[in-house]
């Protein structure tokens, strides 16, 4: 998929998150896209959000675009995560943290409220593993 597509469909998660909520920040190509965008609306809009990243990079470049970087502790519930996935098959499953932050992905997740997964058509596959 073309980065233009990628910030289209991350632009379309991003339209999910409102003033005053607690973000989580994904992990990934993808979810750099939904970073990128939510600094933006953030700076435009001006949101008033908290946002709590999976991975060390994603707060860097949260940080980098004027973002609140918070942590779990400070947040324990998250009432919006965006994040990408690896793969994900015809129903919908998914694979998730071959990048190497699964485990902080998957924590986040289940503080989660809601979560959106961007997921462009080379993601798809009939079966995962494959």
């Amino acid at each position: 998929m073309s980065d233009r597509l990628k910030e289209l469909a991350a632009e379309k998660a991003v339209s999910y998150v409102r003033d005053g909520m607690v973000v989580g920040l994904g992990t990934g190509s993808t979810a750099d896209f939904a970073i990128r965008a939510l600094g933006e609306r953030a700076e435009k809009e001006g949101l008033d959000i908290q946002c709590v990243p999976t991975s060390d990079a994603s707060a860097r470049l949260g940080e980098s675009l004027g973002l609140d970087i918070q942590s779990l502790e400070d947040h324990p519930v998250i009432d919006l995560t965006i994040d990408g996935a690896d793969e994900v098959d015809p129903q919908l499953d998914l694979v998730k943290g071959l990048g190497g932050a699964l485990l902080r992905e998957k924590i986040i997740a289940a503080a989660s409220t809601r979560e959106v997964i961007i997921v462009d058509p080379s993601k798809v596959v009939d079966r995962l593993g494959t």
